[in-house]
């Protein structure tokens, strides 16, 4: 697709929420996650609380904050129950539509090209459960909210994509051990049938995202596009836990050098490759690291990784804001040295 690059932000913990972000909505309750949340405190209060969190925590006022400093798309992750009674199965879960109508809207005013981010099981404290893929009647619920997202949203000229799942975890063997994940030719097969449900809806306008699953060399000579047009490979680019030295300009050099490979491998699909979330966050360092030597490192290492994503089509941060305003994690912090001609 021609047009300008996407520098955004990921609207984490709205529409489903995440403990990292807002840990008050999860304060005394002992869980990680909104099944767990709901067990804790109930069908009803749970509605109570959720209703009241999706209609404040992101407004249109945030949509107008993004574009006033200079980013120009948002990537939201939206979860399987997003029909909530008008879709498939919601169980106990609140629908969200309506937030996203708002979305969609919002975005249009302020020139914001918007990616919606299917969740698979977001009730598991953001841990994907893949498994599911494999059940005909549990993947034929997702290919059903894939098409009415993309029929409902075909003629908004703020929908710029749909990604299809959100961080698979690829099952790999290791000696005789197989790891826990999906098998990659389930998760393959999921991806065409995902695409196919996007196109008959929304025809070849909208991207059509497929995760690289954390492992960006493997999708060489997949879909290939002379018959499915208009994809892209999306990767995740995390070093907090990398166990790499972040002591000094030399450690975040190395991570910097960690994203440009993986995107090199990435690219080898021949499918445009897009930075769907990364962060400032830094693996922890000694007791010597003083906090203001941290955030001048953590700038450091955003700057040569927007350097890093200039041949990208698309980067996202994560997230937009957290209510604790994680330096390494919330955009209003991580980015609010950087000017607009500096993210271009």
């Amino acid at each position: 697709m021609e047009g300008r690059k996407l520098h955004g932000v990921n609207l984490t913990g709205w529409l489903v929420l995440e403990p990292w972000v807002t840990p008050e909505l999860f304060a005394g309750t002992g869980s990680l996650g909104e099944d767990a949340l709901i067990k804790s405190i109930g069908q009803d209060l749970y509605a109570d609380l959720v209703s009241e969190h999706r209609e404040t925590f992101i407004t249109e006022d945030d949509f107008r904050q993004i574009s006033s400093r200079g980013l120009n798309a948002v990537r939201i992750p939206v979860p399987w129950y997003c029909f909530g009674d008008s879709g498939p199965n919601p169980g106990p879960y609140l629908g969200c539509i309506s937030q996203i109508d708002n979305a969609l809207s919002w975005a249009q005013k302020y020139d914001i090209d918007v990616v919606l981010t299917l969740w698979v099981s977001p009730g598991r404290h953001g841990e994907e459960d893949f498994l599911c893929l494999g059940d005909h009647n549990r993947r034929g619920d997702l290919l059903t909210v894939l098409a009415g997202l993309a029929s409902r949203y075909a003629d908004w000229e703020s929908l710029f994509g749909i990604e299809v799942a959100n961080e698979p975890q690829i099952q790999q063997r290791h000696g005789l051990s197989i790891s826990e994940g999906v098998p990659i030719h389930v998760l393959r097969n999921y991806y065409r049938d995902a695409y196919a449900a996007v196109r008959q809806e929304a025809g070849n306008r909208p991207v059509v995202i497929l995760p690289d699953g954390g492992l960006p060399g493997k999708w060489r000579g997949f879909m290939a596009p002379e018959r499915y047009q208009n994809v892209w490979l999306d990767c995740h680019l995390f070093h907090y836990a990398d166990g790499m030295d972040a002591t000094g300009p030399s450690g975040t050099r190395d991570m910097v050098e960690a994203s440009r490979k993986v995107l090199q491998q990435g690219r080898r699909s021949g499918f445009p490759v897009m930075v769907g979330a990364w962060s400032a966050a830094l693996p922890y360092a000694d007791s010597v690291m003083t906090p203001e030597g941290r955030i001048a490192l953590e700038r450091m290492y955003v700057a040569d990784q927007i350097t890093v994503f200039k041949d990208c089509p698309a980067w996202f941060f994560q997230a937009w804001k957290t209510s604790g305003r994680i330096s390494g994690w919330d955009s209003r912090i991580a980015l609010s040295s950087f000017e607009r001609r500096m993210l271009d």
